[in-house]
């Protein structure tokens, strides 16, 4: 018994790959042995994805997920290129893009906290009048959808891109949309415990459309700051969950 335990303890998790990350690793290849250099130019999207064997949408995920690092740039009507950065720089980049999109929730949380936290601030002090009501519409919609019982998963994370949209920060507004993905993966998983206090989210998202309303920065930083703690102590509870599960 004692002799399997310590068998199990040294087999490493099978991780299943999405199709944009081994097109990413494929490439980060091809840049490392010489075959693509800083400067070339990339197939097109078609070409890419025959070469792959994928739909073009997988092809430009992972695309546009390097263009969003700086590690390919895009010219319109010319091409996509690999950009003029050291082999070993790039190499580096890629790395830590495969690395954001392993399952990982208390950095998803960590990394989400700090950009909608400063969200909300910049909204308050930036967003017009007319851009502060679709925000308080997107938490209508939140609420109406919740009211009927629903998960409204699709509600919530528009309302928060709504924020960062109207916080006028466009680098902001990307980075949140880049964790989108993996927010809505995660999230999925939070089901059974936001159904057991369907209020309780409803009146945060208040509270931070109460502070934009105002105009008070302050205040909607600190009520972001709450919402996103909730939000905290759910993945501490599913990592806990996962941890007991596997025992």
């Amino acid at each position: 018994m004692k002799k399997n335990r310590k068998l199990v303890e040294q087999i490493k998790k099978i991780e299943i790959q999405k199709p944009a990350d081994l097109i990413i690793e494929q490439i980060k290849e091809l840049i490392m042995s010489g075959v693509l250099k800083p400067g070339d130019r990339l197939p097109s999207e078609n070409m890419l994805a025959e070469a792959f064997e994928v739909g073009r949408s997988q092809v430009r995920e992972a695309l546009k997920r390097l263009e969003f690092y700086g590690v390919l740039t895009t010219i319109p009507q010319t091409g996509t290129f690999v950009a003029s950065m050291g082999v070993k720089s790039i190499a580096g980049v890629i790395a830590n893009i495969l690395h954001l999109q392993k399952e990982d929730v208390e950095s998803l949380i960590d990394t989400r906290t700090v950009l909608e936290i400063h969200s909300a601030e910049l909204a308050a002090q930036r967003a017009t009048e007319e851009e502060i009501e679709e925000i308080a519409q997107a938490h209508r919609a939140f609420c109406a959808r919740r009211e009927q019982g629903d998960r409204a998963l699709d509600e919530d994370i528009y309302f928060h891109l709504k924020i960062s949209e109207y916080a006028h920060s466009s680098i902001l507004a990307s980075l949140i949309a880049l964790l989108t993905p993996d927010i809505l993966k995660q999230t999925g998983q939070f089901d059974q415990m936001q159904h057991r206090h369907p209020s309780q989210t409803i009146n945060e998202h208040a509270r931070i459309v109460e502070a934009i309303q105002s105009r008070d920065a302050e205040q909607a930083r600190n009520a972001m700051a709450a919402h996103m703690e909730h939000t905290r102590e759910f993945g501490q509870k599913l990592l806990q969950g996962r941890s007991n599960s596997k025992e």
